[in-house]
């Protein structure tokens, strides 16, 4: 979710309200004799407050579970997440009056802490990644269709060099993989890709194609592959740039055509390449996020039932 103008009473709204608990707070918290305690009138207000935002917050993930329900739009719950969890943290400090108390205590505000810190950090995210993806990566696609691409890339590329250099070493098949980030296709959903590169028209190898050859095999199909080679030549897009300029000046210039489309075809295959690594920045903090969500939410309803009952 991009920060922008359709944020701004959200943030108006929740720095009223954090105003006012402030204002409330201080003087409960001087005429205390004992200091603020969870268990004073105040504080049960702080703390049902701060549960309720809590619970709100929490019920984002139940909105998502089921898209279809119409209980008001995805961004209006997905800002409301964002701001009144954020209040809810410095309501729950008012409740135990900024103090962690005991073990329970302690675990609850430094889970909650940690749930605070990953949703600011993967709120920094989307603030930088996708206008990252968008400037930097034109070829960029839809995540769950990386690795059928990469597939269609690595046939175009050995029907390239084949035409020119003769039968290729048989390649391992690709794994049939299917991959689901967030916001992607539906389970089974495929998307159209433009056709094929056109394959050159020679008929036999040419004999300076052995130089063209040893390069595809060594090199450029193993960058094909679903996983990159961490050590390969083509890894560092300078180094990819001077070994497609060797092959250039070794190769006759009748094979120009061919070496661009190779290149072209590694440069396509390393933005897939980013795209992915990118793509698990913006979405794995949720790994975090999520479950330990969960855990406070359900330790916080039970904090609550325990106190009020004893």
């Amino acid at each position: 979710m991009l920060l922008d103008a359709s944020h701004r009473r959200w943030v108006v709204g929740t720095l009223v309200v954090l105003l006012v608990a402030s204002a409330a707070y201080i003087p409960y918290a001087r005429g205390a004799m004992q200091g603020p305690s969870g268990g004073s009138w105040p504080g049960l207000i702080y703390g049902g407050a701060g549960l309720a935002l809590m619970v709100y917050a929490g019920l984002l993930g139940a909105r998502r579970k089921v898209p279809t329900w119409r209980i008001g739009r995805a961004t209006t719950w997905m800002k409301g997440h964002l701001w009144l969890g954020l209040l809810s943290y410095f309501l729950i400090l008012f409740h135990g009056g900024f103090r962690w108390g005991g073990p329970l205590t302690f675990a609850l505000m430094a889970l909650f802490t940690v749930v605070i810190l990953s949703g600011i950090y993967g709120l920094v995210l989307q603030q930088i990644l996708p206008r990252m993806m968008q400037t930097q990566l034109p070829l960029e696609t839809v995540y769950e269709q990386i690795d059928s691409i990469v597939a269609q890339l690595r046939s175009e590329a050995d029907a390239l060099v084949a035409a020119v250099a003769g039968p290729l070493p048989v390649a391992e098949p690709l794994p049939a993989t299917e991959r689901h980030g967030g916001g992607g296709l539906e389970r089974g959903q495929v998307l159209a890709r433009p056709v094929l590169r056109a394959r050159p028209t020679w008929t036999t190898a040419l004999p300076e194609s052995v130089v063209l050859r040893e390069a595809y095999v060594t090199d450029i199909r193993p960058f094909l592959a679903p996983r990159l080679p961490g050590d390969g030549r083509l890894a560092a897009p300078r180094q990819g740039e001077a070994m497609f300029q060797h092959l250039r000046m070794a190769l006759p210039p009748a094979l120009g055509e061919v070496i661009d489309e190779l290149q072209a075809i590694c440069e396509e295959r390393r933005q897939l390449a980013v795209q992915r690594r990118l793509h698990h920045w913006l979405h794995g903090w949720l790994l975090v996020h999520v479950p330990l969500s969960m855990a406070l939410l359900l330790l916080s309803i039970v904090h609550a039932v325990v106190s009020v009952r004893y």
